[in-house]
């Protein structure tokens, strides 16, 4: 995996732009911090964070409240200010 900074970033980004396009992935840092990625269009990226809130947990609790909660969301939120 290649690096570079966001000044050269800006200075150079069609060169590194054809680097993503040949199949390398480049970490871009500003002032030592990492700020993004730049992959090739056809990698498919993994997300930063877990697509299911809960994870694959079949302890995990089950919301089992009424059915009609969101059509009576007036009803329950009377008197919280909305």
């Amino acid at each position: 995996m290649d690096t570079t900074t966001a000044r050269e970033f800006n200075q150079r980004s069609s060169h590194i732009l054809a680097a993503a396009e040949s199949g390398r992935t480049i970490r871009v840092f500003k002032n030592g911090r990492h700020v993004a990625t730049v992959i090739p269009a056809d990698q498919d990226p993994l997300p930063a964070y877990p697509l299911d809130a809960m994870g694959e947990d079949p302890t995990a609790p089950v919301f089992d409240g009424p059915g009609d909660l969101v059509a009576r969301t007036d009803e329950y939120m009377e008197g919280f200010g909305r």
